[in-house]
């Protein structure tokens, strides 16, 4: 099953009010889940969190009769358009450590422990929404990645049986403005500015993905291939990543864990090789999705605020 949110067609139009939707995929049709045919929320976490039951409606939407619209019609939004939180793994593609001088550090040892750090949610944007160029940088870069989208609430999970809490995965674009990214260990600036977590095009059920440590993942920049790996070469798994994050704190029903990047990324380049305003970024993982993005212009920064009389 695939689940997507999205906007009807009348809905997209400019000056409509948006009503944001969740859908699940049927052929070359997204079924409204959000129809009183199946009665379902349009909020993807809501519906997560609603439990089997709902689960069953959805996979049974199909069969009912929900509007319907063709996937050509409706403007995909991020599957889960404000998750509850947004985790991201470091350095857990060893060519990726290469790449960025890791392993010429003396004294470097391969990662013991993960590395992670969070994006804020406000960073989240559609599978084809514009990626922002800050004013404030010119260092951005991207990574495509797979995500896994949690489905239940987590607590202390073993990683026999990961598989128990989540509900599927998507593909993720960790787009990080590097300079920025460097001002502390913990990375938060530089992987939050605003549309700088494209995700989507929807949420794949396990049983439609198959073994996730097979996949496929390439990265296009501009019809340049950068980014062509496997997910076998992750050094952490989703099983280890979600075993070891739910013995500190429980994970959330729309929770999504973006899980490393491979080699080829803009900053592994000599020159560096950063994104600019026109460039087409295109992210593919195999059974699971497509994120296509345009990278644009962000406005001028903003001057500073004048003076309060009598300000010293």
């Amino acid at each position: 099953m695939r689940l997507a949110t999205f906007l009807a067609p009348e809905e997209a139009d400019a000056g409509a009010v948006a009503r944001q939707r969740t859908g699940v995929v049927d052929g070359d049709d997204l079924v409204d889940l959000t129809d009183a045919a199946v009665g379902l929320p349009g909020d993807m976490a809501a519906l997560l969190g609603l439990g089997a039951e709902a689960w069953a409606r959805a996979a049974g939407a199909s069969a009912t009769s929900a509007r319907r619209w063709g996937l050509e019609e409706v403007e995909l939004l991020a599957p889960v358009t404000l998750p509850p939180k947004v985790l991201a793994i470091g350095m857990n593609y060893s060519a990726h450590v290469a790449e960025m001088g890791h392993l010429d550090e003396p004294g470097y040892q391969p990662p013991a422990h993960q590395y992670w750090f969070n994006k804020q949610r406000t960073a989240v944007t559609g599978p084809s929404a514009d990626i922002v160029v800050p004013a404030v940088s010119s260092q951005v870069d991207y990574e495509g990645e797979l995500g896994v989208v949690i489905g239940r609430r987590a607590k202390s999970v073993p990683a026999a049986r990961w598989l128990d809490v989540v509900a599927g995965f998507t593909v993720v674009n960790d787009v990080s403005v590097r300079d920025w990214q460097a001002h502390s260990p913990t990375f938060t600036m530089g992987k939050s500015f605003d549309t700088h977590c494209p995700l989507g095009p929807w949420i794949v059920t396990p049983d439609e993905v198959g073994d996730v440590r097979s996949l496929r993942l390439r990265t296009w920049v501009n019809g340049e291939l950068r980014q062509d790996a496997t997910t076998a070469d992750l050094i952490f798994g989703p099983d280890d990543m979600i075993e070891y994050l739910t013995t500190a704190f429980p994970l959330e029903p729309g929770d999504v864990l973006s899980t490393g990047t491979p080699s080829g990324v803009g900053a592994g380049f000599r020159p560096p090789r950063w994104l600019r305003p026109g460039d087409v970024v295109r992210v593919e993982i195999e059974r699971v999705g497509v994120l296509e993005n345009r990278v644009v212009d962000g406005p001028p920064a903003a001057p500073p605020p004048d003076p309060v009389v009598g300000e010293h």
